[in-house]
């Protein structure tokens, strides 16, 4: 029997200014569920990409007086370069702008719905916000203004393709009511059930080509315009895997895989939840498998943004504090639903709480008390060593935690797992005390050499279970925890700190 097949994506970000944390966010998580799946056994394909053709991208051009598309490669080029400093396992990336297997695969999608009946021309007089990219009515701008960036939008008046969302209101009911669909958390998926019970009304899909500065993927057949940057970037998923150009990839990661997951942020629920799956119901083509949700994160009471100018480098995060503190703090501090609030304060408590006093401090000592009381031999025992019992509960349990927290979308309550591990064998540490069962060895006790054994042997085997349940996390650590662990000539190497406390600034 093969393997489950699954494919995971993120957004793709308007390349209008450099990268965020807020999208680092994202990424991360991701890379957790790629690297869980493929722990698992499963065939994976993690892809990311970004999304070039926004006016959002042209106007950011122009205010900087450079050409759009050396504008837009530059930045480009800094997300593309998130690969390093995050640690990610990245298997893809698509950029709309340069990749040859983009267009055509947009256009076969365009042509698609066309046949279907799903598109019709009609003028069109609405309020609209560059920085979300779409039209808003007036009941949806609180103060007259963008709920996302309280901007005002502008006035536009002309004519548009239309997509007939309108005929796809029962059918998104019912896939996403039926589970076809999942939505994570539950709260987003009754938040996607109220705007279709609201009523689904048909969406402008086509730009005029003046307005949009001559920058994107023309409508075929009408070179007066062009397509909406949402259909054009909703179509990377599937365009990315050769859906144009009749490669394979599609039927292996889409029409032919078990899941297909994306992961998005909360500000653009409804493009993947709603107009997306009617899109591919148009086109007759399936559906994602699941869209996991995330909220946002802020500084300073304020969300993250390169729009409204509050923008945190991870990039830069990353040389300074290094590439797993920045993961840990991501993992660690993000609820499954709700905001949360970034500090340097935060970002180094986390760090030196738990990676440097915590995980790191407790693969050291363990590591030390091997040689110094064993010579580096690490002994083996047969049997739990005395008042163990917590520590073992921790290390059995940690595996399904883990699963049952990344199938909840719940990256905080399988990082508590790992702690936990971590935790409880350092108190077991402080409690047991094996300096003073190698003093009464020194002394002759020979119970207190057999008892020393069996708790280096269960410390050894703790920091293992640690490091194995650590790998989706943190894959930098995990990996150094297990070359510590390593045996060469019977004998574990000398002990390597994994951290330096971080200064508080």
């Amino acid at each position: 029997m093969s393997s489950p097949h699954s494919y995971i994506t993120t957004t793709i970000p308007y390349v209008n200014a450099r990268p965020h944390l807020g999208f680092a966010l994202e990424l991360v998580q991701a890379d957790v569920l790629a690297r869980y799946h493929r722990r698992r056994g499963d065939q994976v394909r993690f892809q990311t990409g970004t999304d070039d053709n926004s006016l959002k991208n042209v106007l950011a051009a122009e205010v900087a007086g450079v050409p759009v598309q050396e504008f837009v490669d530059r930045n480009a080029a800094a997300f593309v370069a998130l690969r390093e400093p995050l640690g990610l396992s990245v298997d893809d990336v698509i950029r709309t702008s340069r990749d040859p297997r983009h267009r055509p695969g947009v256009e076969r999608l365009w042509r698609a719905c066309a046949t279907a009946g799903d598109l019709y021309r009609r003028h069109y007089e609405g309020l609209y916000c560059v920085g979300c990219e779409q039209f808003y009515m007036s009941a949806e701008l609180p103060g007259g203004r963008c709920p996302e960036h309280g901007t005002v939008p502008e006035k536009v008046a002309e004519e548009n393709w239309f997509f007939r969302l309108s005929r796809y209101t029962s059918q998104l009911q019912d896939v996403i009511d039926g589970g076809q669909l999942r939505i994570e958390p539950t709260e987003r998926r009754n938040e996607v059930l109220g705007f279709i019970s609201g009523g689904l009304k048909d969406f402008s899909v086509s730009r005029s080509t003046a307005r949009a500065r001559g920058w994107g993927i023309p409508v075929p057949g009408d070179p007066g315009q062009v397509i909406y940057v949402w259909w054009d970037a909703l179509g990377n998923y599937i365009t990315a895997l050769g859906f144009g150009t009749g490669a394979a990839d599609y039927q292996r990661w889409w029409t032919g895989s078990s899941r297909r997951i994306h992961l998005v942020g909360k500000g653009v629920l409804r493009f993947h939840a709603i107009y997306w799956p009617a899109m591919l119901l148009s086109a007759g083509q399936p559906l994602p498998t699941e869209i996991l949700v995330h909220d946002y994160l802020t500084t300073g009471g304020q969300k993250i943004s390169k729009s409204i100018g509050t923008t945190i480098d991870p990039a830069a995060l990353a040389s300074v504090y290094g590439t797993d503190a920045v993961r840990w703090w991501l993992l660690r501090e993000v609820p499954r639903v709700g905001e949360a609030d970034f500090t340097i304060e935060r970002l180094t408590a986390r760090a030196n709480d738990e990676l440097a006093n915590g995980l790191g401090n407790l693969v050291h000592r363990v590591i030390s008390m091997i040689h110094r009381f064993r010579d580096g031999y690490p002994p083996s025992a047969s049997h739990i060593a005395p008042g163990s019992e917590e520590l073992t509960i921790a290390c059995h349990r940690a595996p399904g935690l883990i699963d049952e927290a990344l199938t909840r979308f719940d990256f905080r309550s399988g990082t508590a797992a790992v702690w936990a591990i971590a935790n409880a064998a350092n108190r077991y540490i402080n409690h047991i005390r094996p300096w003073q069962l190698a003093r009464s060895e020194r002394d002759g006790d020979t119970d207190a050499a057999y008892r020393l054994d069996s708790v280096l042997a269960t410390l050894i085997h703790t920091i293992r279970a640690l490091g194995d349940n650590l790998t989706p996390f943190l894959p930098g650590t995990a990996a150094q925890i297990s070359q510590q662990c390593g045996i060469i000539n019977g004998q574990l190497p000398v002990p390597d700190p994994l951290f330096e406390r971080i200064a508080i600034p």
